[in-house]
Parts: C-alpha cells; sequence; structure tokens
C-alpha cells in the first residue's frame, strides 16, 4: 500500500487504491483533513423555528448541536460539557427551553454557548475556574453560514466561504428552494435513518454511477415491467422502479457536470415526469405561475436534476424535494438521514408526490435502498481481499470536456464525477484545500 504519509498518492487520474475505503488510519485523516475543513450541512432553518428548539447534528466524527438563541440567531455547539466532558443533549431534536442544563453536575450554559451557572460555586472558590473564559463555555464551531435556510458549518476557521465551496451546486439549493411558490421550503416529518455497512464514499459513488441501474435494479424494473403489463398502465409508483431499466443508451444522454469540492449534478433520469405527461406538475406549474409568470415557472421546473452531490454532506434531490444525508462513522460504517421538504404554498399533491417517492426509493423497507446497500457491502467486503490492489474509474476518461466553472461529460455513463471526486480528496488530503475548489486540476 502506498505510505499514508502521503495520501495523495492513493489517487491517479483514472483508478484508486482500495486502502481508501478499508484503511482505519486514512478515515481518520479524512476527519481532521476534509471534514476538519469543509462546510458540512449540518440541518435545516424550519428545524429550530423557536428560542430553545435544536436538533443533534455531526461534523465528520463530531457530534454538534444546532440551536436557535433568544435573538433568533442560530448557533452550532460542540455536544460537549466543558466540565467533565459529557455529551449534554442526547439523539433526536427537541427544545431546550432558556438555557443548556448539563445531566451530570447541572452546569447551565446560554442558547450561544456561554456559562451562566454552576451548582455549589463556593466550591470553586480560590481555584482557577473563571466562568468568563471560553475553557468553562460550550465551544462553538469557527464557522457558521446558511443559504435559503440551509446551514454549515465548517471547523475551520479559515479558507473559502460557504457560497466559494459550494460554486456551481448552489444552483439546486435555489432550484429546491425557487419551486416553492412562496420561495420557502420546511422539513417536513422525521425522515428516515439507514446505518450503512460500508465506507462513506460508496455513497457518492454510487448515486451518479449509471452504469449500475440496469443491473443492480433489474429484480426490481423487472417487476414493475409486469405489473404495469398486467393492469395497463404505469403508475407512478412502479414508474420509480420500472425506470430502473431503461437501455443504457438513454442513460448515456444524461448529463454530468463536476465542480470543485468533489461537488456534481446528475440530470433528471424520471423523464416521464413533465408539464405535458403528468397532472401532478401540471397544479405544480400552476402555482407557480401565479406568482411568477408562466415562463419562469417554466424555467424552474424545467431545471430537471435526479441527484446534486454536495460532497460531504449528502445528495440532494430537486425533483422530489428530499436530501440524502450523509454521516460518516467509522472506516466500515456510515449513517445515512432521509431528510423530506415541503415547498412552501405548493399543492399538497406535489408532496404527496414527493413522499411517495421517498417511501418506494428510500425507506429501510424500500425496493431501491437495500440493492446499493447490499453493493455497498459488498465492495467493503471485496476491497479487504488481495484480489489486486486498484480501483477502475477507466469509463470515458479523457473525453470530457472543460468549461469555466466545471467539466462536463459527454456521456451520462462516464465515471467523470467518481474521479472528480477524488481530485478534490486527493487535494483536500494532502492539505491544498484550494486545488480543491479551484480549476478543476489537470491529470
Amino acid at each position: 500500500m502506498p505510505a499514508i504519509e502521503d495520501p495523495g498518492r492513493l489517487v491517479r487520474p483514472d483508478s484508486v487504491h482500495r486502502s481508501v475505503y478499508t484503511d482505519p488510519s486514512v478515515f481518520k485523516l479524512e476527519m481532521e483533513r476534509i471534514y476538519g475543513q469543509a462546510w458540512i450541512y449540518v440541518g435545516h432553518e424550519s428545524e429550530i423555528r423557536g428560542a430553545g428548539d435544536y436538533r443533534l447534528s455531526r461534523i465528520g466524527d463530531q457530534d454538534v448541536i444546532l440551536v436557535r438563541a433568544a435573538d433568533h440567531q442560530v448557533h452550532v455547539l460542540y455536544n460537549r460539557c466543558p466540565h467533565r466532558g459529557i455529551e449534554i443533549l442526547g439523539e433526536g431534536k427537541g427544545c431546550v427551553g432558556r438555557t443548556i442544563r448539563c445531566p451530570y453536575h447541572g452546569w447551565t450554559f446560554r442558547l450561544d454557548g456561554t456559562h451562566v451557572g454552576t451548582p455549589l460555586r463556593d466550591g470553586l472558590a480560590g481555584t482557577a475556574f473563571d466562568p468568563a473564559h471560553p475553557d468553562f463555555s460550550m465551544r462553538r464551531v469557527a464557522r457558521i453560514d446558511s443559504h435559503r435556510g440551509f446551514v454549515f458549518a465548517s471547523q475551520a476557521d479559515h479558507g473559502p466561504d460557504l457560497r466559494s465551496f459550494l460554486g456551481g451546486v448552489i444552483t439546486s439549493i435555489d432550484n429546491l428552494c425557487d419551486r416553492s411558490p412562496e420561495g420557502e421550503v420546511e422539513v417536513a416529518g422525521g425522515g428516515y435513518r439507514v446505518m450503512h455497512d460500508s465506507n462513506w464514499k460508496f455513497f457518492y459513488e454510487n448515486v451518479i454511477d449509471m452504469m449500475h441501474p440496469f443491473v443492480t435494479h433489474q429484480s426490481i424494473w423487472s417487476a414493475a415491467r409486469k405489473k404495469s403489463r398486467e393492469i395497463g398502465n404505469l403508475p407512478m409508483e412502479l414508474q420509480i422502479g420500472e425506470g430502473l431499466g431503461a437501455p443504457y443508451q438513454t442513460w448515456e444522454q444524461l448529463e454530468l457536470r463536476a465542480y470543485g469540492n468533489g461537488h456534481g449534478i446528475l440530470g433528471n433520469i424520471f423523464l416521464g415526469v413533465g408539464l405535458d405527461l403528468d397532472p401532478v406538475s401540471k397544479a405544480h406549474f400552476e402555482s407557480l405561475a401565479k406568482v411568477h409568470g408562466a415562463e419562469r415557472a417554466a424555467q424552474i421546473l424545467g431545471l430537471a436534476r435526479h441527484n446534486t452531490i454536495l460532497y460531504g454532506s449528502g445528495a440532494l434531490q430537486t425533483t422530489f424535494q428530499l436530501f440524502r444525508i450523509l454521516r460518516p462513522l467509522a472506516v466500515d460504517r456510515t449513517l445515512q438521514e432521509v431528510q423530506l421538504f415541503r415547498l412552501k404554498g405548493a399543492p399538497d399533491s406535489v408532496f404527496r408526490r414527493a413522499l411517495l417517492f421517498a417511501n418506494v426509493a428510500f425507506s429501510p423497507a424500500s425496493t431501491i435502498m437495500p440493492d446499493d446497500m447490499e453493493l455497498y457491502r459488498r465492495g467493503q467486503a471485496g476491497n479487504r481481499l488481495q484480489g489486486g490492489d486498484w480501483i477502475s474509474l477507466h469509463r470515458n476518461h479523457g473525453s470530457d470536456v472543460d468549461l469555466n466553472d466545471s467539466r462536463l461529460s459527454k456521456n451520462g455513463t462516464s465515471e467523470l464525477l467518481i474521479r472528480e471526486q477524488y481530485r478534490a480528496w486527493q487535494a483536500l488530503m494532502r492539505g491544498n484545500a484550494a486545488n480543491a475548489g479551484q480549476g478543476l486540476p489537470a491529470c
């Protein structure tokens, strides 16, 4: 295996070393150099509407609290009491009231993390204890910013700002919000949580890999196709599965666009959802046209993207208004959270369609997600074996088109976006964040 002293040697222009998935020391370095630097999604402002409302989240291997203070400001705090290091809040979300209180010894903190009080404070007289010193307050994450309600945090006190880091994929967040007649979205329901027995990078590679659906999901699309013939039509719940059996020529027509920092966009694979074919989309269009006019409404709904990779955070699906959030836990263990959004002011049928899609595609009992997770598990297992050291990423290598702010593939089955993820990975792991986000450096 190449020396960990230079993790960049684990990446070639057309392949990566299998240890990027299996070596715990590589994972540890990723937590420091990728998740310790990048802007990571920690939650949506609609989850913390009032003072004291909080949501637990995670940045790499660090548990954090997203909380709203009395002045309506949003803060991100490490979930640790400075007294004895206790994890203060348990899993989930809720409301702490006016202060955050440690359940062990009762130290209390304002909603911005600053120290408020300590029981039996006389026992600390004459010591170095100083409630005004930062060491005795909950520590804040170095930087926090939001875009249209999506809150991101970075553990680094320097580096590119959020908009520079996201680059071109910020337009997918904009498009999701623009699909609401009010220009806003809100988290709806509790979401799903699914554990992967695999490395976190398998997910990012798979969601923009269009060579796998026809093979991996054959049992799903063949069953959906059979059922459709029996009933004489193709309802949405069958279309979701049946579409996975499209011929390779269909997948080759999809847009693949790579941006810096590992981000990228895959075009819409559900081409049957359109203004001329789908009554739900027609109603959606009419609700937008009342606010923006027909031309602008058509532009908003015409920006059809299936997956947008926000590298390090997850995959955003604008068409079906959901976010699959990824949280690395160990070199071979990853948590996926599926968050569904409601488009404020849109017809209820639009949300019901998104809910149907989420249930069919991504719930723990779905027909699609288990296939992918089994392949993630097999990838993790296979890369521990002595069957070869390098992972091939050769498909359509060398045929991509360089644009001013991105790199475009001529073929939707290309492994372009995976290669670009590893370009960013290589730069970040070498401590060169500038090259991860700028210029898509040449091979």
